[in-house]
């Protein structure tokens, strides 16, 4: 599945932030390099998808650039 992942670097944390929209407003991770960030939104993302299918939980869907448009 193919998820959106939103990195950026902040000031305030002084690392990259990492934010997962389809998984709430409060789904985050952070990394103190940009590729230490995707690794960890990466294994974050695996985590939440096994437990919501171990809890017989749907995940969500991902968005596509094409429904980010309409």
């Amino acid at each position: 599945m193919k998820y959106t992942i939103i990195i950026q670097w902040s000031d305030e944390d002084e690392c990259f932030v990492v934010n997962l929209p389809e998984w709430g407003e409060f789904c985050h991770t952070h990394g103190d390099t940009y590729e230490e960030a995707f690794k960890n939104a990466q294994e974050v993302l695996e985590m939440l998808i096994e437990s919501s299918l171990a809890d017989g939980q749907p995940v969500p869907e991902p968005k596509t650039l094409e429904k980010s448009l309409k």
